[in-house]
């Protein structure tokens, strides 16, 4: 296995490789014909609001709106999707969906009967970061909706005839869902760009996950999250700011706490250049998605940003649009979106075409946010989307529910409730600079995720052409979104993120689908292991020793002393995949070597026996104390070692929860070294990731191993993948492993010694 050390080595020799980004080109004023000018905006109030928090936490808006004698409540939780448990997707949504079907004191039909009787409307429902309960009543049905939405937040009954009638509503709205290739390529593209981050999973949960989720599960979801502390109550209508908080006081006013606050939740990857194919042969055409991960919506970049978005493909501009469909014919629309959640958000760019051109459109679509970068925007293009902007503001709070939602986004997100007041101004204020500054910090044409869902064999032959020539193709039949090779390799554990087998009819061929996607292989990179829980440490050992057994066993292991392997070692720069070959040799316990042919010459980093140097074409390079003791840890990260001393007790292992259900998780513990977490395969018991920090206050680095062979009965990992933050993504694929060779003399001795 190759050692920790060579991967650090890698990383510090091809980060002076990676180009800068194409300097800007002639500017353009693009596009070079004006549509017409928008209407004049209307002037625009935003009605007069009060803020309360009562004594048990829940945070009361009242919005005074008399032009209705209607009143709307909107109640949210702090609790959605993001909150499922790594291995039951689906729990929030399906609990949100029972709200209404029954409390403890009245059924599904009384409830239905208390609402209409009124007049009113009542709904439930989750979303990614939120739970929602609204109400819309005539005034002088305040209190009977304001009691209503109180009884079922506090008291679902979650009876069991209910769950299971959603559960089959679900489920069936599941299988029309995975057959939609629209709905695969969104999913694929969230799970790909999120990574194992809790906004990559489904929210609406999986066929396995909704058949497995029991009213427990939805009991301690609903305890653990419904609380008045973690609740937000906007009253917006034919009231005054006294009248609705009183109602919500004598509704609302003695809801408990929650039982719990929402941790914060690891990192997504960073942004890294992948292409994805889920096959569906037989489809005419192809899915496009095309992005990377973004901002969260309280930034202070986030309406700059949008203005940029809108420009690639928004209302008010879109190039896209004009690209493809005005100019080449090649799609019915095309639009770009930005989303914009509580933790972070994501930027992509969407569209459908025929099979044959689907390089062509491809090609297109990322030569587009190129452009955004190099060429600085007109002043057109960028009034044209603000005029949007400004212009159908005033539509969205022309209701009492409109309102609502306004004020109810605003604290959800943190935002200052002010910034209503001045949404044009704010809009307006927003310049050329300012978008393409936001373009180039927070758009990656060099890091782009790439979904394609369609017939596979129809256009692979385009892509090398259009400049893509490195992909992974995946039949919807194998997909496996929990996997860190995206393929199915043993049944599946409840919860996985598995295609689903839909048959049609008895002898139509089983069409596979898939869950919201997970991370490719050259894609997995969580922030820190949530170590939640620590089991007993014989738990821990029996991880060690299963991870041993599967590598080789120990009697090989010990056996060990030489190693030497060939490798390619690939990175990702802008002007295309750099490959440079290495060999990397060992001889334990502590002596080291790596030879990468480098485009000027072989350049040799060596480490014995606690001394580092390397030695270029110049000669030899002088190494600071920080880097020696930051090649000494990676040194203590081989895996061969760390497993050793895990075995002889000179590492602590504990067992952590993991992000993925058909993962193990063991963090290893030894003096002089930070954490090192193992990410175990408990199928078949080898050793699918590593995680670590390589400093102190840095961020976190995954490895994944996949492609495992068996060499003198060992079993490599012959393709490694190597994520850290700031850092491209280093790939290693094995070409020659040997064992216990014999070394040149010498190999490890520095020139002049």
């Amino acid at each position: 296995m190759a050692p920790p050390v060579a991967r650090g080595m890698w990383i510090v020799l091809l980060l002076s490789l990676l180009l800068a980004l194409p300097t800007a080109a002639q500017q353009k004023d693009w596009p070079s014909e004006r549509p017409p000018r928008p209407l004049a905006a209307h002037s625009v109030k935003f009605p007069p609001y009060a803020f309360k928090t009562l004594s048990n936490g829940l945070q009361v808006i009242a919005v005074s709106h008399h032009e209705q004698p209607a009143v709307s409540l909107r109640l949210i939780l702090r609790a959605g999707g993001a909150q499922d448990l790594e291995n039951r997707p689906g729990v929030a949504s399906l609990a949100a969906s029972l709200l209404d079907q029954g409390t403890t004191s009245k059924n599904a039909e009384q409830i239905a009967t208390t609402i209409d009787s009124i007049g009113g409307a009542l709904g439930t429902g989750a979303g990614v970061d939120l739970s929602f309960i609204n109400c819309v009543v005539m005034k002088d049905s305040l209190d009977v909706g304001l009691n209503l939405v109180a009884d079922i937040a506090q008291h679902p009954a979650f009876a069991k005839e209910e769950i299971d009638r959603q559960r089959q509503q679900i489920l069936s709205g599941l299988k029309v869902s995975y057959d939609d290739p629209d709905y695969l390529a969104d999913m694929v593209f969230d799970r790909l760009v999120y990574g194992f981050h809790p906004y990559g999973r489904p929210q609406s949960g999986t066929p396995e996950s909704i058949a497995a989720i029991g009213r427990d599960d939805l009991v301690a979801f609903h305890r653990k999250w419904f609380g008045a502390n973690n609740a937000i109550l906007a009253i917006v209508g034919d009231v005054e700011p006294e009248e609705a908080f009183g109602g919500a006081e004598r509704a609302l006013g003695k809801w408990g706490p929650a039982g719990a606050q929402a941790p914060k939740p690891s990192d997504p990857p960073p942004p890294t250049r992948r292409l994805v194919i889920i096959d569906r042969p037989g489809a005419v055409q192809t899915e496009i998605r095309v992005g990377n991960v973004g901002i969260p919506r309280k930034h202070d970049d986030f309406m700059a940003l949008d203005l940029a978005t809108k420009i690639l493909g928004g209302e008010g501009a879109n190039r896209l649009h004009r690209v493809l469909r005005t100019e080449r014919g090649l799609t019915y629309g095309a639009s770009a979106d930005m989303h914009a959640l509580a933790e972070t958000g994501d930027i992509v760019a969407q569209t459908n075409t025929r099979s044959e051109t689907t390089g062509e459109t491809l090609r297109l679509m990322v030569d587009e946010v190129w452009k955004l970068l190099r060429d600085r925007v007109s002043e057109r293009e960028l009034g044209d989307a603000q005029a949007y902007l400004t212009g159908s503001f005033p539509l969205t709070i022309e209701t009492p529910s409109q309102i609502a939602l306004q004020i109810l986004n605003a604290v959800f997100y943190g935002l200052d409730l002010n910034q209503l007041q001045t949404y044009r101004e704010r809009v307006n204020a927003v310049s050329v600079d300012d978008v393409q500054r936001v373009a180039r910090v927070y758009l990656h044409p060099d890091r782009l995720t790439i979904v394609l869902v369609g017939d596979a064999s129809s256009f692979v032959k385009q892509l090398p052409g259009a400049g893509f020539d490195k992909f992974e193709r995946i039949s919807v039949a194998d997909l496996d979104l929990s996997s860190v090779d995206l393929r199915r390799h043993a049944a599946p554990a409840a919860g996985r993120l598995l295609p689903v087998a839909l048959s049609v009819a008895r002898s139509v061929r089983l069409r596979a689908t898939l869950r919201r996607t997970a991370v490719a292989s050259e894609a997995v990179h969580t922030a820190d292991v949530r170590a939640a829980r620590a089991a007993p440490d014989d738990d821990a050992r029996a991880l060690i020793e299963r991870a041993i057994a599967a590598k080789g066993g120990l009697a090989r292991l010990r056996k060990i002393r030489t190693t030497r392997v060939e490798a390619i070692m690939r990175v990702q720069a802008e002007e295309g995949p750099l490959e440079i070959p290495t060999v990397t040799s060992i001889e334990y316990p502590d002596r080291f070597r790596v030879e990468a042919q480098m485009a000027g010459g072989a350049v040799v980093q060596v480490y014995a026996g606690g001394e580092y140097w390397v030695q270029g074409p110049r000669g030899l390079a002088e190494v600071t104390p920080a880097r020696r003791d930051e090649i000494q840890r990676g040194v203590q990260r081989d895996i061969v070692r760390l497993l050793l001393r895990a075995h002889e007790g000179a590492a602590t292992a504990t067992a952590v929860s993991s992000p993925d259900p058909a993962l193990a998780a063991v963090t290893l513990r030894a003096d002089g070294t930070s954490p090192v977490t193992m990410f175990i395969d408990r199928g078949t018991g080898l050793i699918a990731r590593l995680q670590y920090k390589e400093r102190v206050g840095g961020g976190m680095t995954d490895e994944e191993y996949s492609d495992y062979r068996a060499v003198d009965g060992i079993q490599v990992p012959f393709r490694t993948v190597v994520r850290r933050p700031d850092a491209p993504v280093i790939e290693r694929v094995v070409k020659d492993v040997r064992y216990n060779t014999r070394l040149t003399r010498g190999l490890f001795t520095k020139p002049g010694d």
